[in-house]
């Protein structure tokens, strides 16, 4: 049987409008909504590693009703997309061997050598994501000029341009993924 609380006996209370406010729990359910942050209110960062952000400087392609699937707009659309984002990533590899060799020192005390090391080998292994992602951007432009870009490799249905946008080198449709990120899940769990 639970023991119960006993009553902690306080000072005389103040009125509601006199009492200073105490420190509450906060609790979050994990299922309630997150309050939306609308773009204007983030302030604009720009990080040093950007592997996994898509190349920003572009609109979204203005869809029209009844315009063909892949047609020279949209292909000359994400032609700029994946030359802009690959010209972004290969000058942040420009910067990575400028800074490495600038910041190349032979520090005497071992815990200054060993941050260094640590330092670069982040950086060097950034950039190794950042090669694969380099040739997945040349793989997407090969198939851009095959004509076979956009297009589903499991099922051969139509991507969608603003997937596209999201993940220009998205080889799949939403609903292969989905089933494949299934199975994987299903294979190691």
């Amino acid at each position: 049987m639970p023991a119960k609380k006993k009553a902690v006996a306080t000072a005389p209370s103040k009125t509601k409008a006199a009492r200073k406010p105490t420190a509450k729990a906060v609790f979050k359910l994990p299922f309630a909504k997150k309050p939306v942050v609308k773009p204007a209110a983030v302030p604009a960062r720009r990080s040093r590693h950007r592997a996994s952000d898509v190349f920003q400087g572009f609109t979204p392609y203005p869809l029209r009703k009844g315009e063909p699937y892949m047609n020279e707009n949209q292909r000359a659309h994400f032609r700029n997309i994946l030359l802009g984002w690959k010209k972004e990533l290969m000058e942040e590899v420009d910067r990575t061997v400028h800074h490495m060799q600038d910041e190349a020192a032979n520090f005497p005390d071992p815990n200054d050598r060993a941050t260094q090391e640590s330092e670069f080998s982040l950086e060097l292994r950034t950039r190794d994501r950042e090669r694969k992602l380099i040739k997945k951007i040349d793989e997407a432009l090969a198939n851009l000029e095959a004509g076979e870009y956009g297009y589903c490799d499991s099922c051969g249905v139509e991507i969608g341009i603003r997937r596209l946008e999201a993940r220009p080198t998205a080889t799949q449709c939403i609903d292969c993924k989905t089933l494949d990120e299934i199975r994987e899940k299903q294979m190691t769990g």
